[in-house]
């Protein structure tokens, strides 16, 4: 069992209406939802922990969660907003405008953790960034790390940083006790000025970094090597939610293969993981060629 921890929010995608006006569609999002969603799909088990509404997009976003099999028990329920994320493509890339303040993924409190005997906690996204929730799901990660496997994908965006050295500090402490680290190229720049992922052994207790580098693929690198792999052809519409839906590929490869856990993933070797990478930039790759965030069902493999 595989436990996502993160946010669940509603994108508001443009679109254009049948006289040509421009117009925004609600659909179910979230990267660590996102994430979440495609394990279900493809058939790994998977809960999920957030803060959810009780209002009319919360129930979207607990329908969509049930309708690709991922158990939202674990979720914190409140009659507070949902977060609304607006999306501007731009060659087909995404940037979005927030609207989170006290909703009800946001405002989370400590007695809302959840009991889990998860074998797997995967964290990320902007839920990383704000508080209180922040500060709930480091505290979760923590206390988890010492005994389950923890994957981290921060997926920064930089838009949505309101507090950089608090939320510099919080990654730091996140990232020096996960067993996987996931990041783009981008995004480590942003942490670390550069993209040499290799330093991050440095500083961590990472077992496994992988290194996204959009087209051109995937870099896997263990403390006693790495390995590149390149990313499946497709023809793109957007990318929204590639890399959520990579973790969740590189995941469900692992789960089924016994190697999802501590001792699992210490006795997988390079060729195992790249293995796992394949499987993931294969489900991104179906993905990235639909619009919106739409992972694949294991049917479709």
């Amino acid at each position: 069992m595989i436990l996502c921890c993160g946010e669940a929010l509603i994108d508001m995608l443009p679109r254009q209406t049948t006289d040509g006006g421009d117009a925004f569609a609600p659909h179910a999002g979230g990267s660590v939802f996102n994430t979440s969603i495609a394990l279900g799909r493809l058939g790994t088990p998977v809960q999920f922990f957030s803060g959810l509404s009780s209002d009319l997009f919360g129930d979207i976003l607990r329908a969509e969660l049930a309708a690709s099999g991922v158990d939202s028990t674990p979720a914190a329920i409140s009659d507070r907003p949902t977060t609304l994320a607006f999306v501007k493509l731009t060659d087909g890339h995404a940037s979005y405008a927030f609207y989170d303040e006290n909703t009800a993924g946001r405002m989370l409190a400590l007695g809302d953790l959840p009991k889990t005997d998860a074998d797997a906690l995967f964290f990320g996204g902007i839920s990383l960034v704000v508080e209180p929730c922040g500060s709930i799901y480091e505290a979760l990660m923590l206390r988890e790390a010492s005994q389950k496997l923890t994957m981290i994908d921060p997926n920064i965006r930089p838009s949505f940083i309101t507090d950089e050295p608090a939320y510099r500090a919080r990654l730091d402490r996140m990232l020096r006790v996960a067993d996987i680290i996931k990041t783009s190229d981008e995004d480590l720049t942003w942490i670390r000025g550069d993209a040499d992922a290799k330093r991050l052994f440095e500083t961590t207790k990472a077992q496994v970094i992988l290194l996204t580098r959009g087209s051109e693929g995937v870099t896997v690198l263990t403390r006693k090597g790495k390995v590149n792999v390149p990313a499946e052809r497709a023809e793109v519409v957007d990318t929204v939610g590639a890399g959520d839906t990579f973790s969740a590929g590189f995941m469900a490869h692992l789960d089924r293969s016994g190697q999802l856990t501590k001792t699992g993933l210490a006795n997988a070797t390079l060729n195992d993981l790249a293995a796992a990478a394949r499987f993931g930039a294969k489900t991104a790759a179906i993905t990235v060629s639909r619009a919106g965030a739409n992972p694949p069902w294991a049917s479709e493999l």
